[in-house]
């Protein structure tokens, strides 16, 4: 889990996004504004509309590797995800700054499960709305959940890449730091899978074995095509946050320091 590279909708579909948030907007009850924002969500959110056609290709170029889910990075990533669920939030029900492009394990799990930060104690607090509860709007406050929008998700967890290829937190336990952390890692169930961490693990043998490629080829008689053509593979690979890690963590990772030291531009990939 990366932080996303900014993207830019077209002028066209960000009037057209303002324009649905508006009707959205109009309705005169918190409760009408919920209902209005998921019924003009479903209608609108369709590959026959040119609107969430844009916002899906633009989503798509955002994506790391070949159209991965911006949270797992395994799936492919078909579904237009809220990262502040519309359920809670009507105001941001098209906000192009609210989307992200998930797979449909990791956007189910999520579902309309959200917490916020209480100011003064920096304890998570739960503003999920529950089957049957009245539609009143949730406690304000900053997100729990880690925003790969805003913010680079590799500042609050790290990879194990000897052992479990599970994340865990950077902070220290009792830290809010510590705690967005955590919650984020169980609300995507981000080590709960145990296919998306085998699939971690395998990256991790691609990537050295790429590197290692690029380096033969960069210190033997290739061409240079050849050369950036291995590197362009790395860069479009799977699971990017595995090859992240192996940049930050390679000093201390025997074979990788090794590699890392043939190639130290290869940090820059």
């Amino acid at each position: 889990m990366l932080k996303i590279r900014a993207g830019r909708l077209s002028p066209a579909a960000m009037d057209a996004l303002a324009e649905y948030q508006r009707d959205v907007d109009a309705q005169d009850t918190y409760r009408e504004r919920v209902s209005r924002a998921k019924t003009r969500f479903s209608r609108y959110n369709r590959k026959t509309n040119a609107t969430f056609a844009a916002v899906r290709a633009k989503l798509a170029e955002m994506c790391g590797g070949t159209r991965r889910c911006m949270y797992c990075e395994d799936s492919v990533a078909d579904e237009v995800e809220h990262f502040r669920p519309k359920d809670l939030y009507p105001d941001v029900v098209f906000a192009w700054r609210n989307y992200l492009y998930a797979c449909g394990p990791c956007n189910g799990g999520k579902n309309n499960r959200f917490s916020v930060v209480e100011a003064g104690t920096g304890e998570l607090v739960d503003v999920t709305r529950r089957r049957g509860a009245r539609v009143t709007p949730p406690r304000e406050g900053a997100a729990a959940l880690i925003d790969p929008r805003r913010e680079n998700p590799l500042d609050f967890i790290i990879l194990d890449l000897q052992d479990t290829f599970e994340f865990t937190p950077l902070a220290d336990a009792g830290t809010v730091e510590f705690r967005r952390a955590d919650y984020t890692i169980e609300v995507l169930r981000l080590n709960e899978r145990d296919y998306v961490r085998e699939a971690r693990k395998n990256a991790m043998v691609s990537y050295e074995a790429r590197l290692a490629r690029y380096v033969e080829l960069r210190n033997g008689d290739a061409l240079e095509h050849d050369v950036v053509q291995v590197k362009r593979c790395i860069q479009r690979s799977p699971h990017p946050t595995v090859w992240a890690e192996m940049k930050r963590q390679h000093a201390r990772l025997g074979s990788l320091a090794t590699l890392f030291r043939a190639a130290p531009e290869a940090l820059d990939f």
